[in-house]
């Protein structure tokens, strides 16, 4: 690619990284800072943490990634560093996204109105579980990661930079449904917890209709604070759900992308999508919850305050 346009790529990912660094950090030092001060974490707090510290590393991972591509191209035709950068990559991805799905669960849990005994069983018991659900989040990444990247794309990275040579196509074209397979393996095991996240979404929906038809029945005319609470676990649910579908395309595109003319080029492009999935849905989810918020609120005045003195 030319000069000009590397360039302009790397600082649109930086922008990128920099603005979803901010917002995962703001909201993994807060909770942890409560934390350190009440002694306790509550557990929509433990998995906002934790999802956050994990889109930290995916956000890493991706601008390492892309900063080897651009800048050290010679990387790309050795193994050994670019199977543990595929292998944090497939970690963070999975457990970014299965701790979206524990969110989902939860929100869904402890705001929907149902009266099934097994959905009260669940409810009664999500605080309880929910640190050994997250524990079986991150093994069964770290499971699926292992024996993936063992065998993941020494092919693909090598292609990446010398498919122009004849020995080295030939050598792609032998491993394509090897490597075609691998990959459409890892991108179906993130679609279960992405159907668990729409479920808990489509759940909300019915419980938020039948709330609202219950409150029209009844002609209470007061400000109904259930209502509220399923609308704002509904837009962080709908918005993870619209952003992963944005990033699971993108990630297509860039680990698919040794099928297409301009290699370099679509990585870049499908990794500088891909961002946008971790660094904008953490400001989603600031927003969506009233301690982030708030915290928010005051960092900024406290911004502004200083940014007065000194001017």
């Amino acid at each position: 690619m030319p000069e000009k346009v590397d360039n302009t790529l790397m600082i649109i990912v930086a922008a990128e990284f920099l603005m979803g660094m901010l917002g995962n950090t703001f909201i993994a030092l807060v909770n942890c800072m409560d934390w350190v001060k009440n002694r306790k974490i509550a557990s929509v707090d433990l998995i906002l943490t934790n999802l956050a510290i994990s889109r930290i590393g995916l956000l890493c991972i991706l601008l390492l990634d892309c900063f080897i591509l651009v800048f050290y191209p010679d990387v790309y035709t050795t193994g050994k560093q670019m199977k543990i950068i595929d292998f944090f990559w497939t970690l963070t991805n999975h457990l970014s996204v299965w701790f979206a799905a524990c969110l989902s669960i939860f929100y869904f849990l402890k705001i929907a109105n149902f009266f099934h005994p097994l959905f009260l069983w669940m409810k009664w018991r999500i605080d309880r579980v929910i640190c050994w659900v997250l524990l079986g989040c991150m093994a069964f990444s770290v499971f699926i990661s292992l024996p993936v990247t063992e065998n993941l794309n020494d092919d693909f990275r090598f292609c990446v930079k010398a498919k122009w040579k004849t020995n080295s196509t030939l050598r792609c074209r032998a491993n394509k449904v090897q490597y075609a397979s691998i990959k459409i393996f890892l991108n179906l095991l993130t679609l279960f917890p992405f159907s668990v996240s729409l479920m808990s979404f489509s759940l909300l929906i019915l419980s938020l209709w039948r709330h609202t038809r219950q409150i029209q029945l009844n002609a209470t005319g007061c400000r109904d604070p259930s209502k509220a609470a399923h609308l704002g676990a509904m837009k962080a649910i709908i918005s993870f759900l619209l952003l992963f579908i944005a990033y699971h395309l993108a990630f297509l595109v860039a680990t698919s992308s040794y099928f297409m003319p301009e290699t370099e080029l679509a990585v870049i492009l499908g990794e500088l999508i891909a961002l946008i999935y971790p660094s904008s849905h953490s400001f989603i989810l600031i927003l969506s919850n009233n301690k982030l918020r708030q915290a928010s609120l005051r960092m900024l005045w406290k911004a502004k305050n200083i940014l007065k003195r000194k001017f």
